[in-house]
């Protein structure tokens, strides 16, 4: 059920800014309740990127009995997904990857293309310089790309970044690598006008930084220490334009992965200690847990190792307070 009655701008504002913004790390009880639809979608993934699973899925299900509107239904399955994922379950997390696919890729793949854009074709593309005039429709102030009301483009994209994830996790490298190229082709194509976003505003950003994302996280796994940190860095260019510090936090944190995978301790470990301190302070959990996680297999010395293998446990046992069952779940 979506509360009804009159709320302020300001309160859908402050949904978008959990999700998407500055105001990360808050509790179910401390975040607006929604008006309509989209500001539960904004609330599920707020919760799910403080570590608050439980109230996550929550929220997931209320959005799923609300609405009708296929690229909703297409983001719930596919954040259902992401939760999932999060944890190691990448084989459930693909059946709602899936879902999500299939809500939306049939349209997209059969509507009419717009007009080509009058950006030179070296201005367009997946890379950090991207660049669109084009803005969205009903975005939340301040946000830009971020907080613009999403789209089946924007649906369907999320769907393939999360199946190449689910595969990448289940060790079908080649397979991610398919899913992000049709992904690409897909953001690249003309899209319909939207308005006027912020100058200089990437064109669906949001999406393009998650796909960066897996891109690394694919060379990694391949053991391409050079072309996962391009990717990395790439979409931490990307994130930094951008108003998300969950998004900023975790492309540094691909960043140092991939630091280290290229042969730059240094960096890596200076960059993981800088990381953790972001996740405190932010409140993100799963992604503290993360960085904890690379901090043991970067330390020098035992008691370092023993500190975050503290922290990672820490965070741990937090997320499954909070309603995160990891798949090696002990007893």
């Amino acid at each position: 059920m979506i509360a009804p009655g009159t709320r302020l701008e300001s309160d859908s504002r402050s949904a978008a800014d959990a999700a998407f913004g500055a105001r990360t790390g808050r509790t179910a009880a401390e975040l607006p309740e929604p008006a309509e639809p989209l500001e539960m979608w904004w609330r599920a993934v707020a919760l799910g990127g403080a570590g608050h699973y439980a109230a996550a899925h929550t929220a997931l299900r209320r959005l799923s009995a609300a609405t009708t509107d296929p690229v909703l239904l297409s983001l719930t399955a596919s954040t259902q997904g992401s939760l999932l994922r999060q944890l190691g379950w990448h084989q459930r997390a693909a059946e709602y990857d899936g879902r999500a696919a299939g809500l939306v890729l049939p349209a997209v793949a059969t509507s009419p293309a717009a007009p080509q854009s009058t950006i030179p074709a070296a201005g367009r593309g997946s890379g950090p310089g991207s660049r669109s005039p084009r803005p969205a429709k009903a975005a939340a102030a301040g946000l830009g790309d971020y907080g613009r009301r999403p789209d089946a483009v924007d649906a369907a994209a999320d769907a393939l970044i999360g199946l190449a994830a689910d595969a990448l996790g289940l060790g079908r490298t080649a397979l991610s690598a398919r899913l992000l190229d049709r992904c690409a082709a897909l953001l690249d194509r003309p899209a319909p006008e939207y308005g006027a976003l912020d100058a200089g505003t990437p064109e669906r950003s949001r999406t393009r930084v998650r796909m960066h994302w897996v891109r690394a996280e694919t060379a990694l796994a391949d053991g391409h220490g050079a072309p996962a940190l391009a990717a990395a860095e790439a979409g931490l260019t990307l994130a930094e334009q951008g108003p998300s510090v969950r998004h900023r936090i975790k492309s540094r944190l691909l960043v140092a992965a991939a630091a280290s995978a290229a042969g730059q301790t240094a960096r890596a470990l200076a960059l993981a200690d800088h990381i953790d301190e972001e996740c405190r302070v932010s409140g993100s959990v799963p992604l503290r847990w993360a960085c904890a996680m690379l901090r043991g297999g970067l330390a020098a010395g035992p008691g370092d190792r023993d500190t975050a293998a503290a922290d990672a446990e820490a965070c741990r046992a937090l997320i499954s307070r909070r309603g995160g069952r990891f798949r090696d779940a002990r007893g």
